[in-house]
């Protein structure tokens, strides 16, 4: 690791539909001294913007070239076909790809999704952004599906979205430079992996003290003396009679000089 330098800010890249609000503020918590940067970026330029050293990690949707590139698959999304609020995908509660074959799906270019081979009828041109395309569903224009975080991210109250059974699914990942992953960056993957702040971050922790060896503890005789049993003699002559044996002698008092 490289990590023994620490650098005054984390810069951390996140494409759209991803949402690092908690994160950043356990970040906050724990490395208040540390400023954490947010950069907003595209899909698309999430990798390059990484390997450029823009920024030291990134939420990314896979797949992506991993060349140079370390990351963790966080969570996969559900896929949804945005649709107006008046169309017949609306009256139900899940779709096939199949079910859109006779509708126009917008695909914009910058589509996150790995189709084989995309559903419905084409546009007779591809919006540039999924934003754009958003508006095109609004005015009739066709439908879109995309990961359920974008649908979100682009709500529009005329507008709704339905679970597509056989789509790809997106997946976000946490992703940073295979030879820059700095303390800081091993801080920010426990913190998106939910390692607790005394967690060793999967560095070598110091060395733990030996536990203490518990003390032998002497028999319970609730702090008083073992005394002999009734008619039990201790092998002493008991100045007074009222706990000696019976027929035991009682001495001769010494004179007084």
């Amino acid at each position: 690791m490289t990590g023994s330098e620490v650098s005054p800010s984390f810069r951390l890249a996140y494409v759209p539909g991803v949402t690092p609000t908690k994160w950043v503020r356990i970040w906050n918590e724990r490395l208040p001294d540390v400023p954490l940067t947010l950069i907003a970026v595209t899909a698309a330029e999430a990798p390059d913007v990484l390997r450029g050293g823009g920024a030291d990690a990134g939420f990314v949707r896979l797949p992506i070239d991993r060349t140079d590139l370390s990351a963790i698959p966080l969570y996969t999304e559900t896929t949804v076909v945005v649709v107006p609020k008046d169309h017949v995908v609306a009256a139900v509660d899940e779709v096939s790809a199949e079910d859109l074959a006779d509708d126009i799906v917008l695909h914009p270019l910058d589509e996150t999704l790995d189709w084989e081979h995309r559903p419905g009828r084409p546009a007779n041109e591809r919006p540039a952004t999924t934003a754009d395309a958003v508006e095109l569903v609004a005015a009739g224009v066709g439908l879109l599906v995309v990961p359920q975080s974008l649908a979100r991210l682009h709500h529009r109250k005329d507008l709704t979205y339905r679970p597509v059974s056989d789509a790809p699914e997106s997946r976000v990942a946490l992703s940073w430079p295979e030879d820059e992953t700095t303390d800081l960056v091993e801080d920010f993957i426990g913190i998106v992996r939910g390692r607790t702040v005394n967690s060793s971050r999967g560095r070598s922790p110091a060395a733990a003290p030996a536990p203490a060896q518990p003390k032998r503890k002497r028999p319970d005789t609730g702090g008083a003396r073992h005394k002999p049993a009734a008619g039990k003699s201790t092998g002493k002559s008991p100045r007074s009679g009222s706990g000696g044996p019976k027929g035991a002698k009682r001495g001769k008092p010494r004179r007084r000089s």
